[in-house]
């Protein structure tokens, strides 16, 4: 173990973690020694695992094995620089999580805070172990461990019989993506009885082995990140569960699922074929488009948020996609321009979808109301997280000068080259390819500025939201460091290709390290001569425009504030009833993009003495795929029951029947 420093210091925070829940189970209800002892070291040691996974992205790969598994089933374990990338997102997402969560719990809500301490702890150390597991055997067993932790982390408030539900339908959904996950690693061991990855890495599977690993991968995989068409937990746990729950669930587990597929697509598969790309890039797509124009008319701002976690999820797997079609075809350099756009959007999606989580967290708990309907005018009371929340907004919408800009701007840029492939026929989809990258990102801005304005801006809809009270200290601490993730990874994005760079070297044999000419302010996908973008001046620009702006109205030009009413039109009885509703807001996508909802409206007639108007919006695929495989499953159960007839003697005639069918079949 000494020749492996950095991975046993990981582990050994990974048994703190573990050992931090189980003291929150010996604390079961005391709620300030769990709130604001154990969550905080559970930061603490999020922090340290990023100092200790920071070294690993340039070392060498380090190894150990553990004997915790089954005799003759040993774990093993495995650092190496794609393990340590995902590591640091953990690290620093939870870090922040985790200080939210310490001014986050009440008590007497749901499950008993020790209790909530040890899932939570637990569901960490399972995601950080999924990272480290180098055979089957371990990774499944963290798997479903990380699965059965969040599953009642959903189910907190577990006395509501939706969330109940909600919790049900993602752990079935959970259970289907292992089962293919499970057949995947059966594929790839070839028959050697040798479930390690090392064993797996050796391998020379045939094409049509080799595809089948990937497809039942991308099926296991995809359904934990929720890609179309296994995508309908998503929507639905994210707001059951606790809002720093969501934010770890939305900003790191769902990387989980792109860890083990990008694990198994370059690292124990030996080759990539185009179509795979192809596949990939076509589902990232459609789970781009399908999650955007879902989360434009939600009413719901932990749903809306759900929704847009689908959309980036979808623009994650459309980079990796394009990296393994570029790969297939022997262009190394633009498979590690369209991968380092899919990494950079994995650490940039973490940080804003955590910090817009853990944001409304905090408005939930301050006016107790999740309806974007009964929101509005929250900046003036809450300027706090009003202020967090807009940085967050502006990284998701995809505006300069944050990280959500640069993995998007990236992830254009692999797009331009796609031209150079030798396949006339996708040269010929690229310009469409690339139009649907340009509207996914227009409506994500869309989405966004709906999210914000119906909060934060306006008037109050309803007479409590006055009283509402800003975040906390520890919650203010967590936006914090959250925002500050959000700020650096747009301002230093070339330090962050720095790291981001042995990666991709080690998955496609190429890196963005070249392209850069050793600028270190400037952002270069391929030559500084082709296209460059520097984050630092443009944020120069943009202070010093804003301190001009500032200079010539307040100083030179009166010197003084002045206050007056604002300009009302002629109309000074201005209501908050006449500021533009979620629904209305969301009503010219809904009618652009009517075929892909399943809408049903309630509508008023000139009789009516209480006028109603009501649009719900539904899921075309759980209509159409899951309620009637649902009914089939129904159905065949209930036949299979008819067997059950509870009579010992019809028991012995089955018995007997099933014996005589084996002996004529071996006789035959």
């Amino acid at each position: 173990m000494s020749s492996a420093p950095q991975l046993v210091a990981v582990l050994a925070l990974c048994a703190i973690w573990l050992a931090i829940g189980v003291a929150g189970l010996a604390a079961l209800h005391r709620f300030h020694l769990v709130a604001r002892v154990l969550f905080p070291a559970g930061g603490a040691v999020a922090l340290a695992i990023v100092a200790a996974a920071l070294p690993s992205v340039w070392g060498a790969p380090q190894s150990v094995v553990l004997p915790l598994g089954l005799p003759g089933l040993p774990f093993h374990f495995r650092l190496d620089g794609l393990s340590a990338l995902f590591l640091l997102v953990l690290g620093g997402t939870s870090a922040g999580v985790s200080l939210f969560s310490a001014g986050y719990f009440r008590q007497s809500e749901g499950t008993a805070p020790g209790l909530l301490c040890l899932q939570y702890h637990v569901f960490l150390a399972a995601m950080a172990l999924v990272l480290l597991a180098d055979d089957a055997y371990a990774f499944m067993v963290m798997w479903e461990t990380m699965a059965l932790a969040s599953f009642f982390l959903v189910i907190s408030n577990h006395r509501i019989a939706e969330i109940r539900r909600a919790g049900y339908l993602y752990l079935l959904i959970a259970h289907i993506g292992a089962l293919g996950i499970l057949l995947c690693f059966g594929v790839l061991q070839a028959n050697t009885g040798d479930y390690s990855f090392a064993n797996m890495r050796a391998q020379h599977l045939s094409p049509f082995w080799a595809s089948a690993a990937f497809l039942l991968a991308l099926a296991g995989f995809g359904a934990k990140a929720g890609l179309v068409p296994l995508h309908v937990w998503l929507p639905e746990a994210h707001p059951a569960a606790p809002s720093p729950v969501s934010a770890l669930m939305s900003g790191v587990m769902l990387k989980t699922a792109v860890y083990g597929f990008l694990r198994v697509a370059y690292d124990l598969l030996p080759v990539q074929f185009w179509w795979w790309g192809v596949l990939v890039l076509a589902l990232g797509l459609a789970s781009a488009v399908f999650g955007v124009v879902f989360a434009a008319v939600q009413s719901d701002m932990k749903r809306l948020l759900a929704w847009s976690s689908i959309e980036n999820i979808g623009l994650i797997f459309a980079g990796i996609g394009l990296s393994i079609l570029f790969a297939a075809y022997k262009m190394p350099a633009v498979a590690a321009l369209a991968l380092t756009a899919a990494l950079y959007h994995v650490a940039s999606h973490a940080f804003f979808k955590s910090l817009l989580f853990v944001a409304t967290g905090a408005v939930l708990h301050a006016t107790s109301q999740r309806s974007l309907g009964k929101l509005g005018g929250l900046l003036r009371v809450m300027p706090w997280v009003g202020w967090a929340s807009l940085l967050g907004v502006l990284a998701s919408a995809g505006l300069p000068p944050l990280g959500g800009f640069v993995s998007e701007w990236l992830l254009l840029q692999s797009f331009l080259f796609t031209p150079g492939l030798p396949n006339s026929f996708l040269n010929m989809l690229v310009p469409a390819v690339a139009a649907v990258i340009a509207l996914v990102a227009a409506l994500a801005g869309y989405t966004m500025v709906k999210f914000y304005g119906v909060i934060f801006l306006g008037q109050h809809r309803e007479e409590k939201l006055a009283a509402a009270r800003d975040a906390g200290s520890w919650e203010r601490l967590g936006m914090a460091w959250l925002v500050a993730g959000c700020v650096v990874l747009g301002l230093f994005p070339a330090q962050f290709l720095d790291i981001l760079a042995p990666v991709t070297q080690l998955l496609v044999g190429a890196s963005l390290a070249d392209a850069s000419g050793g600028s270190n302010w400037l952002l270069v996908p391929v030559s500084v001569e082709r296209a460059s973008y520097g984050p630092l001046f443009f944020f120069a620009g943009v202070a010093a425009s804003f301190g001009l702006a500032y200079f010539l109205v307040r100083r030179l030009y009166h010197g003084r504030l002045r206050r007056a009413a604002p300009w009302d039109c002629g109309f000074p009885w201005l209501t908050a009833r006449m500021q533009d509703s979620a629904e209305g807001f969301g009503q010219p996508v809904r009618q652009i993009f009517e075929p892909l909802y399943r809408m049903r409206r309630e509508l008023p007639t000139a009789f009516d003495a209480r006028p109603r108007y009501a649009v719900e919006v539904g899921d075309h695929f759980w209509h159409w795929l899951y309620l009637p495989l649902a009914r089939l499953v129904e159905s065949a159960a209930r036949a299979i029951g008819a067997l059950q007839q509870g009579r010992i003697a019809i028991y012995l005639l089955y018995s007997f029947a099933t014996l005589m069918a084996l002996l004529l079949w071996v006789t035959r």
